[in-house]
């Protein structure tokens, strides 16, 4: 095997590699060899085919087979030999090959920089910090007693909103009471859309004691195949009216969410609401780390790994651009999804910013990857398996289908692999560096960290490769405790893996980038 470098320019490799062709013959000859062991053909014992007949029968497809493998070979050694480390898989153009004739090709790759990473301890990181007083608390109750209603007994006809104590016995086409239709002592709110159109409504104006028929038809696109379309007929006995009424903050509040008492529940949102602080803090320290190393770390990265990554990014974008044009005219839909006014920017411009931060994503994981490398860091199986079992707590009902997934579906674990091992980094280079915690109020810590504050002239202040984008969770309804209930992991976009740079590569690690497009989403 001859090896000539062509071109080296910047992390461009270009060699000219040529297998001669008695190696070529060597391999053909010895494969139809290994194939005239196995194979049967007519007048011929095994092991006894002539090699003249293995080659009129099998000599095409078994060139083919062994110019991919001499390829393939030649292409991990050249590698191997040279101490290089691919970024991407290598692009290989076949020159010149005929039977009986060296084969020549090209092999062009990129490969990744040579990073000198400084001792973590010599950084500095800022974490904002903030205090669980009384007011959180107090504004935590206030927003639960809002989310639930005390229901009083009224002597009254029944209005929207009410509750209803009803027994109920349904038939369909008239014919007998079925079991599915049929129920005592149900608990109905009427407004609520429980039950199919036209059954709530029929019972306003009911009073308590009074009998009634409610007459309807299931609709169309009912679940169940044997009653959608079908007339039905409900006998309702109504045996008490409630009046809703806000709930007060007290015991009775804390036994609507699974508490004994006042104080239990008090505890629960204090320790829900200290967790929310410190995963918050953990995000901002994070966000200012990946900060401090983008400014620290400045070199050239492989093109062809940022334009990877901005497709990834883009076709975000794209899919937030087209949800923005569809529901642009909607008022209702936009007042619940307010669009993003950096994706109102000529394209070109919009590009050019998402390259940017293309090049910083693909940047910060070659370090983050370099950090972790030399510093042993590794994900357990035990770490993935961990996440593999969360992602099936995420589809109820369907977890052994997401467990068969990833068991054929190896690919996929590397998915959750780069997060993994990514915040294992970040937290080691946390333990590391000197991190300072600073107070700050409530609003300032849930804040999304694109949205800063005014400087003095009264335009907010914006780093270059950042860019504002709406962040899911920051700053959302806090969900109410549930006594006992598992804790959900936390959801964290990460940047998709550099894929497998090729033979004897390493896997750069991908970054959680909070100012990348990847958070976009598909909300406008």
């Amino acid at each position: 095997m001859q090896v000539t470098e062509t071109s080296a320019e910047g992390l461009q490799r270009e060699f000219k590699i040529v297998v001669p062709a008695a190696d070529i013959e060597k391999r053909v000859t010895n494969r139809l060899a290994e194939l005239g062991g196995r194979v049967r053909l007519p007048g011929f014992r095994p092991g006894k085919v002539p090699m003249t007949i293995l080659r009129q029968r099998f000599g095409d497809s078994v060139m083919g087979e062994v110019l991919e493998g001499a390829v393939d070979e030649a292409t991990k050694a050249t590698i191997s030999e040279r101490g290089l480390r691919p970024a991407m898989q290598p692009k290989i153009e076949v020159v010149k090959f005929d039977k009986g004739s060296d084969l020549e090709y090209k092999m062009n790759l990129e490969v990744l920089p040579e990073i000198e990473v400084e001792d973590p301890a010599t950084l500095e990181v800022e974490r904002p910090v903030a205090e669980v007083g009384e007011a959180q608390i107090d504004e935590t109750l206030e927003r639960l007693a809002g989310q639930k209603k005390a229901f009083a007994t009224v002597e009254r006809p029944a209005q929207d909103g009410d509750r209803v104590v009803i027994d109920f016995e349904g038939r369909l086409d008239g014919g007998e009471p079925r079991p599915e239709m049929t129920a005592e002592g149900f608990s109905l709110d009427l407004g609520s859309g429980q039950f199919i159109p036209g059954f709530e409504e029929q019972l306003l104006g009911a009073s308590a004691g009074e009998e009634k028929t409610v007459e309807l038809t299931f609709p169309e696109d009912y679940p169940s195949e044997e009653h959608k379309g079908r007339p039905a007929s409900f006998k309702v006995a109504v045996k008490e009216v409630q009046e809703p009424s806000e709930m007060t903050v007290g015991d009775d509040l804390a036994k609507e969410y699974g508490f004994e008492t006042l104080d239990e529940l008090k505890a629960a949102i204090r320790e829900q609401t200290e967790r929310e602080f410190a995963q918050a803090s953990r995000a901002r320290a994070k966000r200012n780390l990946l900060d401090t190393l983008a400014e620290k770390y400045q070199f050239d990265v492989p093109p062809g790994m940022v334009e990877q990554e901005f497709n990834q990014i883009w076709q975000q974008v794209e899919r937030a651009l087209e949800h923005h044009r569809e529901h642009k005219d909607d008022p209702e839909h936009m007042a619940q999804h307010p669009h993003d006014p950096e994706l109102d920017k000529p394209e070109e411009e919009l590009r050019e910013d998402y390259r940017q931060i293309a090049d910083r994503r693909v940047r910060l994981g070659l370090v983050l990857s370099e950090i972790g490398q030399r510093n042993e860091i590794q994900v357990t199986q035990d770490e993935l398996n961990r996440a593999v079992f969360n992602e099936a707590r995420r589809y109820p009902g369907q977890e052994q289908q997401v467990f068969e997934f990833f068991k054929k579906q190896p690919q996929a674990i590397e998915g959750l692999r780069a997060p993994i091992y990514e915040d294992k980094v970040v937290d080691f280079i946390l333990e590391k560096a000197k991190v300072e915690d600073r107070p700050v109020s409530v609003e300032e810590l849930m804040r999304d960290p694109d949205e800063e504050p005014a400087t003095e002239g009264g335009e907010s202040e914006e780093k270059p490769g950042r860019k504002a984008a709406s962040k899911k969770g920051a700053g959302a309804k806090k969900a109410a405790p549930k006594k006992g209930a598992a804790e959900a992991p936390a959801e964290e976009a990460t940047v998709q893996p550099a894929k497998k740079a090729g033979a004897k590569s390493k896997k750069a690690a991908g970054t959680e980038d909070a100012d990348a497009a990847g958070e976009t989403g598909d909300e406008s």
